[in-house]
């Protein structure tokens, strides 16, 4: 990889993680507010912050939905399809090569799954919230970043 390809993954990064959060700021902004001022959640999530506005957001979390739902599912493929030419470009190595690739890729497909998984229970449906949300955000903010230094 030389620097040019390295800027231009890093350039693209950035622009998609901004257009993914100048989105459902800009929805949230425009909304108005009353009654209670706190949400039922860990954090400060999109979804919950909706629940106190008396309009109709269903237009909004529909919006919010196809935007996480992009990003996620589109991440998640990314990644796999990575992972994929990583294992098939290691079919030529020796023996421990493709065991080590192996090993690798495993353990760092492990740490995706354990993180997408909950992430796509969250972000990848319609604008409902369920009592399960607030311990699928304690698993995928708490749980799995401190399982990451044994996987």
């Amino acid at each position: 990889m030389d620097q040019e390809r390295c800027n231009k993954l890093l350039l693209g990064t950035w622009l998609r993680g901004f257009i993914h959060t100048v989105i459902p700021v800009s929805l949230v902004v425009q909304l108005l507010f009353c009654g209670p001022n706190e949400i039922d959640h860990y954090f400060c999530d999109v979804h919950p912050v909706l629940k106190l506005t008396w309009k109709d957001t269903h237009l909004i979390g529909g919006v919010l939905t196809a935007n996480s739902g992009t990003i996620t599912l589109g991440s998640f493929v990314i990644l796999l399809i990575s992972y994929t030419v990583i294992l098939v470009s290691r079919q030529k190595q020796s023996a421990e090569g493709r065991h080590k690739a192996l090993s690798t890729c495993s353990a760092h497909i492990t740490a995706v799954i354990i993180f997408f998984g909950p992430c796509t229970f969250t972000y990848m449906r319609p604008d409902i919230t369920f009592t399960e949300d607030k311990m699928v955000a304690v698993f995928y903010t708490i749980i799995v970043p401190m399982l990451n230094p044994m996987i």
